[in-house]
């Protein structure tokens, strides 16, 4: 068997694997503390390859809270290197439901789009931050008009590229978030015995 149906066997298999790693660590992932942190990440119908774990990977590096997931029934926990059982993810089918609930908990949510908005370090960003990033290719899937609490930050781009990837953005804006509360690294009697 060769060309593109087995290329569909393997992509089919592939996603099955993928659907059985993160059964196993969603239930891990019940057990997850919040991050030092008061800020959250709002993935927004992002493909369940490896963009989700690696932002579950920055994350946990930055300290956040937790990982809020839009129309995502699974992702394959195996790029987050393990980081999926230290960081809470609650999961929503609708975008609105999310934000009632990060609204009511007191929350300034933003969306982060190419060339849209102010640039995330001319903005002083509230302790409470919700960053929502959405898919790869279509950007978010709900009409940000629709909802009078949002507001736009992007990350400014100096080449000729339209966009970064995802979970570099969410990378970015962790770490510009981190910056301005002035945060120094956390450190953990449980990681690190040695330190007291």
């Amino acid at each position: 068997m060769t060309g593109p149906h087995k290329i569909r066997l393997m992509m089919k298999a592939e996603r099955a694997a993928a659907q059985r790693r993160f059964r196993r660590h969603r239930n891990r992932n019940k057990l997850a503390h919040p991050g030092c942190h008061s800020c959250v990440l709002v993935l927004d119908h992002l493909k369940p390859t490896f963009n989700i774990g690696k932002i579950f990977r920055s994350a946990e590096a930055f300290g956040c809270r937790e990982i809020h997931l839009v129309g995502i029934e699974f992702f394959d926990p195996a790029p987050a290197m393990g980081a999926f059982k230290w960081v809470p993810a609650f999961f929503y089918s609708r975008f609105n439901t999310c934000y009632a609930h990060l609204i009511n908990r007191g929350y300034t949510l933003f969306i982060l789009e190419p060339n849209q908005g102010t640039p995330v370090m001319d903005i002083e960003l509230p302790e409470k931050s919700a960053f929502i990033l959405g898919h790869e290719e279509r950007g978010l899937q709900f009409e940000p008009d629709l909802f009078e609490r949002l507001e736009r930050l992007t990350i400014p781009q100096y080449g000729r590229s339209e966009s970064l990837n995802v979970s570099v953005a969410a990378s970015i804006v962790l770490y510009e978030y981190v910056r301005q509360i002035n945060a120094q690294p956390a450190v953990h009697p449980n990681l690190y015995p040695e330190i007291t």
